[in-house]
């Protein structure tokens, strides 16, 4: 009986048993995030969910609605290497980025951000993958500073939560006259157009942003470093969970050691030190050594398509120096730097066959033309539709449309080209249809041609025998050089 007794007993404590297994495996099936380190929850929703920020070190829009950027090839070769698909998350102002991370409602940030002492308190950084300094940027025109005392009482403005505004504070210890203002409403592209605008005085960038916004803002330099060198890195919530973290930090190491890092940052730096757009002197040597080649392609596209041949070869200088074999860090190619889907919608098989491009980019370009309103007049037709082509076609439909709101007319590039810029502000690209893009570009893009267009112009004129030049429109050069 004892053992009938012991038998009964033990059924009832597997029982039991069985029915709190039971229990917490029915736990688990509703709440399966416990069951899961935070590499399996990525894998198992098949998503990497990254909060980065709109700009052309960190993430972008190309003109065909690609992303593109260094932070977003490096988290999308990251999220292949993990064989998920990569979902980035635009912050709303920078201020934002790491209260989003500790909130864990993203796995991690990469936006540029540099490892400091005071963002190490709310988030972990996994290993540096570039190394930066910050730069005191100034107009050209006015006096360079040497001195931080030089900057007393002056007008300094830099991005709220940045790391540019925690220098200013630990400088500010020993400079008590040194004050600044912290915006939320601008973007390190913006505030350097302020600086070429003379709207304010100073603002402070990171060398790898001035690296690529110099040629766009040639009015604007470096006056003198701020800080020892820092370091750029992810930064993850701070958990016990260190899977993700491991995988991420190991990635890093690895392109690092296999060539693939340095790969990427030369594809989107590289061709700043290699190239000078706003050089003058360049391009009239150009006009000698390199236009010869394909003067012709330019003359007979024009014509099959109503174009001024030199307004053409002005594009194709602006666009890749006249040099046929030029190739984008966003995959654009050519002498008329073609996307893949543009050159197939065209016919364009062999993007940097010379001929070819320059055809394909007249066809574009005419056909961009024809697609304005009718109620655009020339010149104005032309400039819009060259802007198309650098910024899309959509992107300057919503500059239109702000134009219409700022009480401007549409139809004249002198208002648009004055709310371009202005879709590369928050409180405007968000009431927009096709949001965020770099709307100075386009702006800068057109000038610039314009300006090309007038010096082809003149020293052809010049080349001529009996013929007195008049450069009637040099006065636009001040601006590009």
């Amino acid at each position: 009986m004892r053992f009938f007794e012991n038998q009964t007993q033990c059924f009832k404590i597997g029982t039991v048993l069985a029915i709190s297994v039971l229990a917490v495996l029915s736990i688990f099936k509703f709440i399966p995030d416990l069951a899961y380190t935070d590499l399996e929850k990525v894998q198992s929703r098949g998503t990497l969910i990254v909060v980065t920020r709109n700009s052309p070190t960190t993430l972008y829009e190309t003109a065909d609605g690609k992303d593109a950027g260094l932070e977003y090839d490096l988290i999308k070769g990251f999220a292949d290497s993990l064989g998920v698909t990569l979902k980035p998350v635009i912050a709303n102002k920078f201020s934002d980025i790491l209260p989003t991370v500790q909130n864990g409602h993203v796995d991690f940030a990469a936006a540029g951000l540099s490892i400091t002492e005071e963002r190490k308190e709310f988030v972990k950084f996994t290993p540096s993958y570039q190394e930066i300094k910050q730069q005191l940027i100034y107009h050209r025109q006015n006096k360079k500073p040497k001195t931080i005392e030089e900057l007393y009482n002056k007008h300094i403005e830099v991005i709220a939560g940045s790391s540019h505004s925690q220098t200013l504070h630990k400088l500010q210890q020993e400079h008590e006259n040194l004050s600044w203002t912290d915006t939320e409403l601008a973007d390190s592209d913006q505030l350097l157009h302020l600086v070429s605008e003379k709207l304010i005085e100073y603002t402070i960038a990171d060398s790898n942003e001035f690296m690529i916004y110099r040629h766009f803002f040639p009015e604007v330099d470096v006056a003198f470093e701020l800080g020892e060198i820092e370091q750029l890195a992810w930064a993850f919530p701070k958990t016990r969970d260190n899977s993700l973290y491991d995988a991420a930090s190991e990635y890093l190491s690895q392109i690092k050691e296999d060539g693939t890092l340095k790969q990427i940052i030369d594809r989107h730096y590289g061709h700043t030190e290699r190239f000078d757009y706003f050089g003058t002197r360049v391009f009239v040597r150009h006009i000698s050594t390199r236009l010869k080649y394909y003067k012709n392609h330019f003359i007979n596209a024009a014509e099959e398509n109503n174009l001024d041949w030199k307004l053409l070869a002005a594009a194709g200088y602006q666009e890749s120096h006249w040099n046929r074999r030029a190739i984008s860090p966003t995959g654009v190619r050519g002498i008329m730097m073609l996307t893949r889907r543009t050159a197939g919608d065209l016919g364009v098989k062999n993007r940097l066959n010379a001929k070819s491009s320059i055809f394909g980019g007249a066809k574009y370009l005419s056909h961009l033309i024809g697609r304005m309103d009718k109620d655009i007049p020339e010149p104005d037709r032309t400039w819009m539709a060259l802007a198309s082509y650098n910024v899309g076609y959509y992107h300057l439909d919503d500059a239109r449309k702000i134009t219409k709101k700022l009480g401007n007319d549409p139809n004249k590039w002198i208002d648009v080209k004055a709310a371009l810029p202005l879709l590369a502000q928050r409180r405007w690209y968000k009431k927009t249809k096709y949001g965020y893009a770099r709307g100075w570009e386009p702006v800068k893009y057109v000038e610039n041609i314009r300006s090309y267009y007038d010096l082809l112009t003149w020293e052809i004129n010049k080349s001529k025998p009996n013929s007195t030049p008049e450069p009637s429109s040099m006065k636009i050069l001040p601006n590009i050089l």
